[in-house]
């Protein structure tokens, strides 16, 4: 369990984190929008993702056992807002419904991998082979 100084300091890092891909999907919507680069991205999302997880660890003085729970709870409050925001101001990620829309895939995208990457970051610790 994770206690309450950890999660705190979760929470705002869910909140920055949150905001950082806020910035990027409405300061850079040709990084979405154009093909080669929108798949760059995706691609790219794999090790912000391990440095995303490392991070949370960092931020919550995690144990290897509390990371899955603690990327949890920074996802659980960027996504919370995320949906807020993309319900009622769609407009905090940008004008164009199509930029706002594939931005919005980006983020699940990152989610799904930032917990599949704490999964494998909390697995037992690996035994030295004998020579």
């Amino acid at each position: 369990m994770l206690r309450h100084q950890q999660i705190l300091r979760l929470i705002g890092l869910g909140l920055a984190l949150w905001a950082a891909a806020t910035l990027y999907i409405r300061l850079l919507p040709s990084a979405l929008l154009d093909p080669v680069q929108g798949a760059i991205g995706f691609a790219s999302s794999l090790p912000m993702a391990w440095v995303s997880v490392w991070l949370v660890r960092r931020v919550g003085a995690l144990d290897r056992q509390e990371i899955p729970l603690g990327v949890a709870v920074v996802g659980a409050v960027a996504m919370m807002i995320d949906g807020v925001a993309l319900r009622w101001r769609p407009d905090l990620y940008g004008s164009d419904p199509l930029a706002v829309r594939l931005g919005a895939a980006w983020l699940l995208w990152g989610y799904g991998l930032s917990l599949g990457v704490a999964y494998l970051m909390a697995g037992p610790p690996r035994r030295p082979t004998k020579p």
